[in-house]
């Protein structure tokens, strides 16, 4: 039997890098029609986006996931002055102080306190540092991505477990509607040699031909007749439990199958000709709503 999966899951994955860098990966996945990435990456770290989607393309097929990367440097960059901005600001404070008579010339330590003169030294630009620290944070990833999937696979088998049930329950009202429904043609006849009596009075209904009264009866029967509707559903119902045998892949198949058991549901309603069996089929359709919210998590 196969697994089936879930696309509900939760994975963190963190560590430092090789620089001394901490890292934090978060994954968050919920129900998707397809499959649906969403990165939120520090600044200069888009180049790996390209490998992040290859990595969790190669894992999941539905879902939308969230991934977020958070990086946290321990030291303090070092602050240098931005020779340029200061060399403007100098020449300014120079010439507003020769304007101002018994003015003092300008301080360094009142041009270093302005904004925009300090700024964080940028590091030496090292490509071979920086593919390595994109593969630790790409090797990171695929082991929050191991979690992930996991986590899917663990809300996959509780889901197993409720969906087998729901089929179970939606399985026994199939077989009462069987019952309710083998029951109408004679009800039909009962009901309709009644309504004959009322109209035409005492035992007027003695007066219509048995040929005719079967006639009306047999039309009535074949506009109630719900086997074809019953046994579409019973194959329904055998296609579903084949797909949780199946595991993997098969929430879209799931989805349109579940679409199928609603569609008979509700027909099997309209040609109900009876109490009983209209209360076999309401019951019938909130059995399938619930397996339809539920079967919505399938990967």
């Amino acid at each position: 039997m196969g697994t089936l999966m879930s696309m509900t899951g939760f994975a963190r994955e963190g560590g430092a890098l090789a620089d001394g860098t901490a890292f934090v990966w978060e994954l968050r996945s919920v129900n998707g029609r397809g499959l649906d990435l969403r990165l939120r990456l520090p600044p200069g770290q888009d180049a790996l986006e390209p490998l992040l989607r290859e990595a969790a393309g190669k894992r999941l097929k539905r879902g939308n996931v969230s991934a977020n990367l958070s990086l946290k440097r321990e030291e303090r960059p070092r602050l240098v002055p931005d020779a340029a901005a200061l060399d403007q600001l100098l020449e300014i404070a120079q010439a507003l102080a020769a304007r101002i008579p018994g003015a003092a010339p300008p301080r360094a330590e009142a041009l270093l306190a302005l904004p925009g003169v300090m700024r964080a030294e940028a590091p030496e630009a090292d490509e071979a540092a920086e593919e390595a620290r994109r593969a630790e944070l790409a090797a990171a990833f695929a082991r929050a991505l191991d979690g992930l999937v996991a986590a899917r696979r663990a809300e996959g088998a509780a889901l197993h477990g409720v969906l087998s049930a729901l089929l179970d329950e939606i399985g026994a009202l199939h077989e009462a509607a069987g019952r309710e429904a083998a029951g109408q043609p004679e009800a039909q006849r009962a009901r309709f040699t009644e309504q004959v009596a009322a109209l035409l009075g005492g035992n007027g209904a003695a007066r219509v031909p048995e040929e005719r009264l079967a006639q009306e009866v047999a039309i009535l029967a074949q506009r109630s007749d719900v086997r074809e509707e019953l046994d579409r559903l019973g194959a329904h119902i055998d296609a579903a439990r084949t797909m949780l045998r199946a595991g993997e892949g098969v929430g879209r198949k799931l989805d349109f199958l579940v679409q199928e058991f609603m569609r008979e549901a509700n027909t099997l309603c309209s040609k109900s000709a009876s109490v009983a069996l209209t209360r076999v089929g309401l019951d019938l359709k909130a059995a399938i709503e619930r397996l339809r919210e539920q079967a919505a998590n399938v990967e």
